[in-house]
């Protein structure tokens, strides 16, 4: 074995040494537990039982399971509408301007989510920056009350997903022949046509990866409904946090993380499907 083949080699166990420590083993403990009974004394204890995964169909259970669907797929939505137009935009900057535009879309990554959404609590409060800027001009005669709604968690929501949306469409985007584009107006297509018919199709698969990137993250981000939403806003996240740190029901709430791990590989895997059929449909 030469000095490559044994760094090659060495890389690669050490990421797969990592991968099993920090992945699967965790994985695979929270996937154990969810099959266990719950003890107050050391959380979780045998035998064995399903009566966890039965209590998730429970009607308040599926209440907080469809009120995160519903934030997650807003959430997607508002990221798409705002993400594309500028992945669209970035993508067809100027060579020497990318690079500046692609730091401004990855800087918000250099600082803590969490201390990201504290800096939004202070925007947001009523005696905050932008109610100081709003009544300052005469906007309004007194505080907006913003902090601690619905608006405000998707804000926050949106502020710290919208880059998971930008990246995968810029991907695509930049990469897409405009002679394909060029021959569709050639052709007499307008501008709204040659969107629909020719640049929305071939940048589906960053749609896809941009979607799946924000919805699934937006169902686990506990602590943007905490601090933004006053506590008042329950999603998955929220509820498995709960169930570990606060009722100590950690057999439940892993019962719950599993569900959302099921759920991140039924998306993958359609993901992957609508991929393969749209590379096969691109070569016919």
């Amino acid at each position: 074995m030469n000095e490559r083949q044994g760094f090659k080699f060495f890389a690669v166990f050490i990421n797969m040494a990592w991968f099993a420590l920090f992945v699967l083993v965790p994985g695979l403990m929270v996937v154990g537990i969810s099959f266990l009974t719950r003890d107050m004394g050391s959380f979780f204890a045998w035998p064995p039982t399903l009566v966890h995964y039965k209590e998730l169909v429970d009607p308040v259970y599926a209440k907080v399971l469809g009120n995160s669907l519903v934030y997650s797929l807003n959430t997607t939505l508002l990221c798409l509408g705002i993400g594309y137009p500028f992945a669209w935009f970035l993508s067809r900057a100027p060579a020497y301007r990318r690079p500046l535009l692609l730091m401004m879309v990855i800087i918000p990554f250099w600082t803590s989510s969490l201390i990201r959404t504290y800096a939004l609590v202070i925007l947001l409060k009523a005696n905050g920056i932008i109610n100081a800027v709003l009544m300052g001009s005469g906007i309004v005669s007194e505080p907006v009350s913003m902090l601690y709604t619905d608006v405000a968690v998707y804000v926050g929501l949106v502020y710290s997903l919208l880059p998971f949306m930008i990246l995968p469409l810029y991907a695509v985007l930049e990469k897409m022949d405009l002679r394909l584009v060029e021959a569709a107006r050639d052709l007499g297509a307008n501008g709204l046509q040659v969107f629909v018919h020719v640049v929305l199709p071939l940048s589906l698969p960053g749609i896809m990866a941009g979607c799946i990137m924000v919805f699934l993250p937006a169902m686990g981000l506990f602590y943007i409904p905490d601090l933004l939403g006053g506590a008042k806003t329950m999603l998955v996240g929220n509820f498995i946090k709960n169930q570990f740190l606060t009722t100590s029901n950690w057999p439940f709430g892993s019962a719950a993380s599993v569900f959302l791990l099921l759920l991140m590989v039924l998306m993958l895997g359609i993901y992957f499907l609508l991929s393969n059929r749209f590379n096969r449909n691109q070569t016919l």
